[in-house]
């Protein structure tokens, strides 16, 4: 009777306690309590928001709470979303709270960072002082391999392909065309044109490469969401991963080690062996090796060569996909609005040499950049297929520091909590962007300076802040 009535009294205590733990203090006491709920159960439960990310519908999940709610929402116990510009992305971004783990568990190559994936801020900002010169604009607008590059892509491969099609009235995968000449793009600066891929010619190549690639994606929640699960699963001998994500792995970085190894001595071999093919210098790798490998840089980030590795991985993923989905919507677009078609096609024409085949062959004379910087139509094209379609439209997770800080009216929030702002919602703030949803270019024309003024504050399709897109440059370029 009185071991009944004392295992009855730890149950009830056990239960109070977990109750008062989890339930009581972050749904009535904690800060986040004064923040709107995104869903009945967040302020005590994260498996909504987990549910959430395993369907693959957080954009529009978080969005509809953005709209119902206002600028601030609670995801989970210890997660927020913030969806606005100066009480938020100025105060998260621009204010250096370091990265969520959830990067490093998603991101990380051959085992070590690379910069998009490093969570504290030191190191990230060391490395991209290593290489932020050879990604700024000025540089790409004016190097002369980086123009060779664009003219073999575009005159030699890109052009000739497309040609072939229309005349023989074939269909095309758009996406994967797209992410062929990307990808050819952004390893040729990588490695060198001639030790990059080439999948706009070799279409075998290319499918095997981006079917491997993806074939990883349906699997990526529980690196990001759940790795400890993973990991358990795993020693209990029911891994929730399938043999073949790891082999997928394995096979990308066996990939890019040989295009490392090869571009070791690639660089030496274009100026020393000169041919009639055209070849460029191992642009980025030859970098990473000059200032990582000269460098006491932070040693827990990896052996030098596995820095270099992990970092051009990193970067020939974003290049070719991020620039491969913008330009599959933006052809998308321009397919459903032939007037639109009409008037971008006048304004190409207006520039000179013009860009079409058959081409010199001496020179195909690829258009100035700042030319084509200054099309208005172009660059409003570029602008609205990047604000409603962003390749990277989710959250960007960030960890809140310490001493407390209040973002976008919240009470000071208590350090280390999960927060973030996603494009997807800023981007379709209906007082900034009214009809957000109907992709109009004509917005970007408009004359009110106030007005644009207030559209590029909102716009953040590559981000802001110390840890902005490197390669934003880059892919306007490429756009």
């Amino acid at each position: 009777m009185f071991s009944s009535t004392l295992l009855l009294i730890v149950i009830s205590y056990v239960l109070l306690y977990v109750s008062w733990v989890h339930v009581i203090i972050p749904t009535f006491l904690s800060p986040l309590s004064k923040i709107p709920n995104a869903h009945w159960s967040a302020s005590f439960n994260p498996f909504w928001m987990l549910w959430v990310r395993w369907r693959e519908r957080e954009n529009r999940t978080i969005h509809a709470a953005h709209v119902k709610h206002g600028n601030i929402v609670r995801l989970g116990p210890k997660e927020v979303s913030v969806s606005s510009v100066d009480d938020g992305i100025r105060v998260i971004y621009g204010g250096g709270f370091e990265k969520w783990p959830w990067y490093e568990n998603q991101f990380n190559n051959f085992g070590v960072p690379c910069m998009f994936s490093m969570s504290r801020s030191k190191p990230h900002s060391a490395r991209k002082r290593m290489i932020s010169n050879i990604y700024s604009k000025s540089y790409l607008q004016s190097s002369p391999e980086v123009h060779t590059i664009a003219k073999v892509v575009i005159f030699d491969r890109l052009l000739p392909r497309l040609a072939s099609l229309s005349s023989k009235q074939e269909a095309v995968d758009v996406l994967h065309m797209h992410m062929s000449s990307t990808m050819d793009m952004v390893t040729a600066f990588l490695f060198g044109l001639g030790n990059g891929s080439n999948f706009i010619q070799d279409l075998k190549a290319g499918q095997e490469w981006f079917t491997i690639y993806q074939s990883r994606r349906p699997f990526r929640f529980w690196d990001g969401e759940l790795p400890w699960m993973k990991t358990l699963s795993k020693k209990l001998g029911f891994p929730l991963s399938p043999p073949f994500v790891a082999e997928a792995t394995n096979w990308i970085e066996t990939w890019v080690t040989e295009r490392c190894q090869a571009a070791q001595t690639w660089t030496r071999s274009v100026k020393e062996q000169p041919t009639d093919e055209p070849r460029t210098p191992a642009i980025v790798f030859d970098h990473l090796t000059n200032t990582v490998s000269g460098t006491a840089e932070d040693k827990s980030l990896g052996p030098p060569n596995l820095q270099i590795a992990s970092e051009v991985q990193d970067h020939l993923a974003a290049g070719h996909e991020t620039s491969g989905i913008a330009l599959t919507y933006l052809y998308w677009e321009l397919s459903r609005h032939p007037a639109l078609q009409a008037s971008l096609r006048e304004e190409l024409l207006t520039l000179s040499p013009p860009l079409k085949l058959p081409a010199n062959k001496a020179d195909p004379g690829l258009l100035s950049p700042r030319a084509v910087d200054s099309l208005p139509l172009l660059h409003a094209i570029l602008m609205e297929t990047l604000r409603i379609h962003a390749s990277i439209p989710g959250p960007q997770p960030r960890l809140t520091p310490y001493p407390p800080v209040s973002v976008a009216g919240s009470p000071p929030l208590d350090p280390g909590i999960r927060i973030s702002t996603q494009p997807y919602s800023l981007h379709r703030n209906a007082d900034v962007f009214p009809d957000p949803e109907v992709w109009k270019p004509a917005r970007w024309l408009e004359p009110n300076e106030k007005k644009k003024a207030e559209m590029m504050k909102w716009f953040w399709a590559f981000g802001s802040g110390g840890r902005m897109c490197i390669g934003s440059h880059l892919a306007m370029q490429g756009l």
